[in-house]
């Protein structure tokens, strides 16, 4: 026989743990996301968790189906910080910019969660009003709807593939990272104009812009393609 699905509800555990706090699902979260900032994702198991937490770690599968659906939890809370008190303007580019730059800021925040939730889709509520407001925001632009899905997509990919760079950068040990910053001022900096014209030229507005991210900039570009087609279907005869 099937086994009598539990309700979400009477899964959850009422008393408090040994160390007295009750559990829930935003504190295992947040306690996940601090486990990941400390150890990052080798230091994130079940048994630590319950640590922190002072439960056995058989308690967080009341919450849970197992480690792999937290992960898609902190992803999911991830985007909820970020579009917290976020509100559309009715100005679609404004928004996109505020929505992008949103979830960007809070991936590279925590950057060693960032490395394992960039790439998942959690279809959770967060991420679920993320997207909508995204596709409404361009929909409410004027956008034909084959338009607005090419550049949602390009949107949400960039947003996340620039995050997941950046946290990477920064979950480097310090001195891996102080390295790879100094190679554009110790390295590039030095390369003879005969040998390298195109570097050497470049290179004292290397060393300043290639230490920062370039989503900023990237974000730009793809909201003046998206402006130039805006444009380009207005113009269109009818």
């Amino acid at each position: 026989m099937p086994k009598t699905v539990v309700p979400e509800e009477k899964r959850r555990r009422r008393r408090p743990t040994r160390g007295g706090t009750v559990l829930s699902e935003g504190l295992i979260v947040e306690t996940a996301l601090r486990l990941l900032r400390e150890h990052g994702s080798a230091g994130l198991t079940a048994r630590r968790l319950g640590l922190a937490l002072d439960c056995d770690p058989s308690t967080l599968y009341r919450y849970f189906r197992g480690m792999d659906d937290l992960t898609l939890a902190i992803g999911d809370a991830l985007v909820g910080q970020a579009l917290r008190d976020w509100a559309p303007t009715g100005e679609w580019r404004a928004d996109l910019r505020a929505v992008g730059l949103r979830i960007h800021a809070v991936y590279v925040a925590h950057p060693q969660a960032a490395l394992v939730t960039t790439n998942r889709v959690t279809g959770r509520a967060n991420e679920l009003a993320a997207d909508e407001a995204v596709l409404e925001v361009l929909r409410g632009a004027g956008f034909p709807l084959p338009d607005t899905v090419r550049i949602y997509h390009a949107f949400i990919d960039q947003t996340l593939a620039f995050a997941a760079l950046d946290a990477a950068s920064l979950a480097l040990p310090s001195a891996a990272l102080r390295a790879d910053d100094a190679m554009w001022r110790s390295t590039y900096a030095r390369l003879p104009a005969a040998t390298h014209p195109r570097i050497a030229e470049a290179a004292p507005l290397l060393a300043t812009r290639m230490v920062t991210s370039a989503y900023p900039t990237a974000l730009e570009m793809l909201l003046d393609s998206a402006a130039a087609r805006l444009e380009a279907l207005r113009d269109a005869p009818a």
